[in-house]
Parts: structure tokens; C-alpha cells; sequence
């Protein structure tokens, strides 16, 4: 055996073992053969197509369909202020002070909770005024008035 000249086994040498390799089935090549046509897919449907839609989830209605239409999103911690404007002061008598309480008294705002004032309209009276946000355009014709603001930190 060492007189023999062994041959080196190489990767290009390789085959697979008789019959374990199966020759592919080519379909769709002209009507006389026996896969010809239809190539075996049968007649129009979801099964004769090569590809489905995007989205398709086998029948079931689409994610896109279940989700709802409404866009955007609520804030879940958002700060609804009862909001008052300078023009409403103009009831109120010089040096008075014009509190939340009072401003639901007169019926000024409706909501329970934080009240803002902001700036529309003009005052020519010196008012205090407590509430719980101010624009600062508000705050300073307030000031300009001669009155006062008092934030009130109620939460």
C-alpha cells in the first residue's frame, strides 16, 4: 500500500450520492407539456398569484383596518384653564380685587379649577388680581395700570 500513489481527496472532487439530488420541476413552459398554463396553480384566485399585497394577513381584517381612523393624540396630563381676558375687568370698581371666587360669582368663567388671565382688551384701573397663570402681556398692563398680581399655586 505504500508503493501505491494514494490520490488526495479534494473539495472539488465532491458529488453528491447517486439519486439524492432530484432534477427540478420546470413549470409554465407552453401548453403541451403537463405543467404548462396554470403551471399547476389552478385557475385565477389567491393561490395562482406570485405575490400578495402588503399587509395581507391570510383573510383576517388588516391591522391597518382595525386601528382607528381619528389622528392625532390627547395629552392625558394636559392643564385646561378657565380663561379670562382683561376686557372683562371692566366691571369691576377701581382697587378691587378680583379673585377666582369672585370671578364665578359674577359668572366670568364657568369651570372649577386654575384660572389664566390673558391679555385682551385695555385697563385703565388699578385692580389686584389673584389668579393661577398670567400671559405676560396681561401681567404687565395690569402693572401698567397701577395695580398688582398675585399668582396663586394651587395644586
Amino acid at each position: 500500500m505504500s508503493e501505491e500513489k494514494k490520490e488526495q481527496l479534494k473539495l472539488h472532487h465532491l458529488t453528491p450520492a447517486p439519486g439524492s439530488k432530484k432534477k427540478k420541476i420546470r413549470v409554465g413552459r407552453g401548453e403541451g407539456g403537463r405543467r404548462g398554463k396554470t403551471a399547476g396553480r389552478g385557475t385565477k384566485g389567491l393561490k395562482a398569484r406570485s405575490k400578495l399585497r402588503p399587509g395581507f394577513e391570510g383573510g383576517q381584517t388588516p391591522l391597518a383596518m382595525r386601528l382607528p381612523k381619528l389622528k392625532g393624540f390627547t395629552n392625558p396630563n394636559k392643564e385646561a384653564f378657565a380663561i379670562v381676558n382683561l376686557s372683562s375687568f371692566e366691571d369691576f370698581d377701581a382697587g378691587s380685587e378680583i379673585t377666582p371666587e369672585t370671578l364665578r360669582e359674577r359668572g366670568l368663567i364657568r369651570h372649577r379649577g386654575r384660572v389664566k388671565v390673558l391679555a385682551e382688551g385695555e385697563l385703565d384701573k388699578a385692580l389686584t388680581v389673584k389668579a393661577h397663570a398670567f400671559s405676560t402681556s396681561a401681567k404687565a398692563k395690569i402693572e401698567a395700570a397701577g395695580g398688582t398680581v398675585e399668582i396663586i399655586d394651587q395644586r
